[in-house]
């Protein structure tokens, strides 16, 4: 089968295109060019600098596949550069990956991966796609490595995709992979991995949004208590995330966690952590792994963030492309614009953007 590889640089994209290599698979190695690298720029982020790029090619070289480099800065720029920056004026709290790798690997590279003829895109993530025959579907899964499962990131996948997408190294632990790859004289087996957002190296993503919005970044505003108080003041929205404790700039009896975002105001709520549980939220957007939504309520537990542990609740579809899912126990943190991921045992059932979210259960609009 001829297959094409999303190869960034590391070692698990380098080891998934060197398995499927070593199982007699025809692999085309490709990677994503996401930024200008004319003046010879070396580090734009974390992955997919010009170094990386060379660490793909070195790594298929090795394996003994093509590779090419792809040019993707426009769609980079749209799809998650853009997003990034108009959530964090909008006062929400942005998830990057999840638009790369559906926006990116699996909708436009898996177009590209035609070209070349290819009956599978596959990448180095963990996590496991399988053909559930009694359900005539494809069932999207964690990856067997609870430490580095990356399902999170890959709730919007639709049947179509997941019917060509591969997951090599999903059934794998991280140090099984090293081994793999220090086994097979790859270059980057010692490789670091990654963990910052890679297109703000220095950490600072406020001073990037500001950059990038210019005479649209938010403005200065107030800081209020649970009461409306007003407390202290802020130099903009972008400075801050629902569950937030570092930074605000504050200084009081007990800890303060920013509780709330109003944008349109520039007013930015904090208090206690007991104010910042909450029962219910509301996803739009919501993506059914299956194709369709449940015709009923469900158990299920959802992830709210991408290390954060799931909680049961029930799961309600509303229509709309949204969904209700309520707790059994109140959550901390809800940040409206991170990804609510649904999960029955290991399987993704669905996902979406959170929108909203509430101390009970009535918040159904």
């Amino acid at each position: 089968m001829r297959i094409v590889v999303a190869m960034s640089g590391g070692v698990d994209s380098s080891v998934a295109a060197a398995m499927l290599a070593d199982q007699g698979h025809d692999v085309i190695g490709v990677s994503m060019q996401l930024y200008d690298q004319r003046e010879g720029q070396t580090r734009f982020g974390t992955c997919c600098t010009i170094d990386d790029l060379h660490d793909a090619r070195r790594a298929a070289t090795a394996i003994g596949i093509p590779h090419y480099i792809m040019n993707f800065e426009r769609q980079f720029q749209s799809h998650v550069i853009d997003n990034f920056v108009k959530e964090y004026v909008g006062g929400r709290t942005p998830i990057p990956c999840s638009h790369c790798n559906s926006d990116l690997k699996f909708a436009t590279l898996l177009d590209r991966a035609r070209s070349f003829d290819a009956e599978c895109l596959a990448t180095g993530h963990y996590a496991r796609v399988e053909r559930d025959e009694t359900r005539q579907q494809f069932v999207l899964k964690r990856g067997l490595d609870p430490a580095k499962d990356q399902s999170y990131f890959l709730f919007s996948l639709t049947q179509p995709q997941l019917s060509r997408a591969s997951f090599p190294i999903g059934h794998l632990e991280k140090t099984d992979v090293r081994t793999y790859a220090r086994e097979r004289g790859l270059p980057v087996a010692d490789k670091p991995d990654s963990h910052e957002i890679c297109f703000i190296p220095s950490g600072d993503h406020a001073e990037f949004v500001e950059r990038q919005a210019g005479s649209s970044a938010p403005a200065a505003g107030v800081l209020v208590d649970t009461t409306g108080k007003v407390v202290g003041r802020h130099a903009g929205v972008h400075h801050f995330t629902v569950g937030q404790r570092k930074g605000i700039g504050l200084s009081a009896p007990i800890p303060l966690y920013v509780v709330d975002i109003d944008a349109p105001s520039n007013t930015v709520t904090v208090g206690a952590r007991a104010a910042l549980e909450r029962r219910t939220l509301i996803a739009s957007d919501v993506n059914w792994v299956a194709g369709t939504p449940p015709a009923t309520p469900v158990r299920a537990a959802a992830q709210i963030r991408h290390r954060h542990r799931e909680a049961p609740g029930l799961l309600t579809p509303l229509g709309d492309g949204r969904a209700r899912m309520v707790f059994d126990e109140p959550q901390a943190a809800i940040a409206p614009g991170q990804a609510a991921v649904f999960y029955q045992q290991d399987e993704v059932i669905g996902g979406g953007w959170i929108e909203s979210s509430s101390a009970d259960e009535s918040n159904d609009a």
